[in-house]
C-alpha cells in the first residue's frame, strides 16, 4: 500500500516549536518533491514548503518564512517540517504530499492522512 504518515503534531503555546515528520510507506520518497500543506478551519489548503528532490532547494509561504524549516533524510526515507515561533495562527491540519513538481496542490500524487497542529495558550 503506496501511503504517507505524518507524526509529530499536536498542542503546543505560541512561540513553542514541533517537528512534523512524513514517512512514507510502499515507496521510496527520495524519487519525488515533497510539500507540506495546511487546512485552517472553514479555509482552502495553503502550501507551507516545499523541499526538491536533492534536498538542495526549498520554498517558504512568506507567512512562515524564517520560522520553518524543511529538510529531508534520505537513509531514513522522511522529510521534516521544524515549526518554531508558532502562532495561533499556524493551527491547522498539516499534510505532507509527494509529487514530481513543487506546485499547486492538486499536482501531488500521494498524501497523507494529515496531523492537527493547535497553537494556544
Amino acid at each position: 500500500q503506496l501511503q504517507l504518515v505524518e507524526s509529530g503534531g499536536g498542542l503546543v503555546q505560541p512561540g513553542g516549536s514541533l517537528r512534523l515528520s512524513c514517512a512514507a510507506s510502499g515507496f521510496t520518497l527520495n524519487y519525488y518533491v515533497v510539500a507540506w500543506f495546511r487546512q485552517a478551519p472553514g479555509k482552502d489548503y495553503e502550501g507551507v514548503s516545499c523541499i526538491s528532490e536533492s534536498g538542495e532547494s526549498t520554498n517558504f509561504a512568506e507567512s512562515v518564512e524564517g520560522r520553518f524549516t524543511i529538510s529531508r533524510d534520505f537513509s531514513k526515507n522522511m522529510v521534516y517540517l521544524q515549526m518554531n515561533s508558532l502562532k495561533p495562527e499556524d493551527t491547522a491540519v498539516y499534510y505532507c504530499a509527494a509529487g514530481k513538481l513543487c506546485a499547486h496542490w492538486a499536482t501531488y500524487e500521494y498524501w497523507g492522512q494529515g496531523i492537527p497542529v493547535t497553537v494556544s495558550s
